[in-house]
């Protein structure tokens, strides 16, 4: 049942959050109740929500972009909310942040178990993984962590292509996945709380546009890392202006000297990927650039990125990408249009 008091809600500040998703977030939640009336009816309604940012000090602190944060409150005297929102952190993939954040995670822990909803948006993950919260659970985060989330906390079922996953008992916490799927959560919180009609005029205030495609279509394929062997790092470099080749595999193990399983072996050791799948990444990578900046027919991009078959092509494309060729070319091809245009 939607609630009438007013929701607290924590939103987590530290030095490493951006600015935009703190402030973003305690925006959304202030709007709820209030701006739909002001805007309609002239008159700002009753707040649905009561925001605070909470940081582990009291004084102000500056963001990695420069803009200063004023923390409401601190992790000592907040009190327990009824939702915590963990933004990002701006840290590297594979970066590990142990034993940096040790008392934000005493007290999300202590909060969740006095019952307090647990929302993370993008690589804000990485500390509810990092206090144990989402071991055995399902759970999200900015495209680019979520090879690195797998591998440093193997309990934790990732997944990738979602920008919105609910888990643990009573769904009490929530993830989402990079960039402006915080909207995403903010609405899904709202909705939760105050109903589906409230997040929809929320939505409506702000323009949001949900996340249905999930974030595939905005995530780069080709992450694997550079290579520290002389061997693999060679193929890398060949193969990164040859992957159309018709038998990119077969060439790869040639232009390596190696043999064929000491070269498969040693490839997927170094970058993390068969070779086949390296392949894959590089050729869509460049379909994608294809589509969003040619009129080349689908089965012509499919060729010339080393696809004979345009069927085949389609739906590796849609299974990587979660889009069709098509209408990736419709969504990104379009907004880069609009650019030009504008």
């Amino acid at each position: 049942m939607p609630r009438n008091d007013p929701l607290a809600v924590a939103v987590f500040a530290a030095a490493e959050t951006s600015a935009s998703t703190v402030f973003g977030l305690y925006d959304l939640f202030s709007s709820a109740g209030r701006d739909w009336d002001l805007l309609t009816k002239g008159e700002a309604g009753v707040p649905r929500a009561r925001p605070m940012i909470v940081a582990r000090e009291a004084n102000p602190f500056e963001a990695p972009n420069g803009a200063w944060i004023r923390p409401d409150r601190t992790l000592k005297d907040c009190g327990t909310p009824d939702a915590i929102c963990v933004p990002d952190l701006q840290v590297a993939p594979g970066e590990s942040i142990a034993g940096r954040f040790d008392d934000a995670i005493a007290w999300l822990t202590q909060c969740h178990q006095a019952g307090a909803t647990l929302a993370s948006a993008c690589s804000g993950t990485l500390l509810l993984a990092e206090a144990g919260l989402l071991d055995g659970c399902e759970a999200t985060t900015h495209w680019a962590y979520c090879e690195d989330l797998s591998r440093s906390y193997p309990r934790i079922a990732v997944r990738q292509a979602r920008c919105l996953v609910a888990a643990g008992d009573g769904q009490q916490i929530i993830t989402s996945g990079g960039g402006t799927s915080y909207l995403d959560l903010g609405l899904f919180l709202i909705a939760r709380f105050f109903g589906q009609d409230e997040a929809v005029r929320v939505a409506r205030v702000f323009l949001i546009d949900w996340h249905s495609n999930g974030q595939l279509p905005f995530s780069s394929l080709a992450r694997s890392r550079q290579a520290a062997d002389r061997h693999i790092a060679s193929v890398q470099e060949w193969i990164a202006e040859n992957y159309a080749h018709a038998a990119p595999v077969a060439a790869m193990i040639e232009v390596s000297s190696l043999t064929e399983r000491s070269f498969k072996r040693r490839f997927t050791q170094a970058t993390g990927l068969t070779p086949l799948e390296y392949v894959h990444t590089l050729r869509l990578e460049e379909a994608k650039q294809l589509l969003e900046t040619t009129d080349l027919p689908i089965d012509a991009v499919a060729n010339e990125v080393g696809y004979e078959d345009g069927s085949f092509f389609r739906r590796l494309f849609r299974r990587k990408v979660s889009l069709s060729p098509h209408a990736y070319r419709l969504r990104f091809g379009s907004f880069r249009r609009a650019l030009a245009n504008a």
